[in-house]
């Protein structure tokens, strides 16, 4: 895949005061204003998970974080996954996806990974492989579905 942006991984305890500030604003600017969700986005996970920032000339525009087994589910996870307003439409997202995916596989090997999904995005995550594993409900007010993309050796 080309890449449009330049990607950054790092645990935790690696990233920069900057770094750490920018991927904080980006999840508040998406997941508490935009969606206007009145919650604690910083969770205690992040300590424990990859960070994956994509930026374009200093601008953090696509972030997400891998979350080790046992964290969050049974089997390793792509959470707060995030592309900035202004990154939007010009396939960030799938190249966010994309990388994420790579980078779990990179510490896993070929696992099962498990997603928390806002259900209107289900389509798009299924163009990944991910399947629909719950029932609907409201985190925040808004409807999600645990997805899992199974592995070659689950089918």
């Amino acid at each position: 895949m080309d890449l449009k942006l330049n990607w950054i991984v790092k645990d935790f305890d690696a990233l920069t005061n900057i770094e750490l500030y920018q991927l904080l604003r980006l999840r508040s600017e998406i997941f508490v204003v935009e969606q206007g969700c009145n919650y604690l986005d910083p969770d205690n996970k992040d300590f424990k998970c990859k960070h994956l920032l994509g930026y374009k000339d200093g601008d953090l525009l696509a972030y997400s974080r891998i979350v080790p087994p046992g964290v969050s589910y049974e089997f390793p996870a792509i959470g707060r996954i995030v592309v900035s307003a202004k990154g939007r439409g010009i396939g960030l997202g799938i190249e966010l996806l994309h990388f994420s995916i790579a980078r779990v596989e990179a510490e896993y090997g070929i696992v099962n990974i498990r997603i928390g999904a806002q259900l209107y995005l289900k389509k798009f995550y299924e163009s990944f492989g991910f399947e629909k594993t719950s029932d609907i409900y409201l985190e925040d007010k808004i409807e999600h579905i645990e997805m899992t993309r199974y592995s070659k050796d689950e089918r």
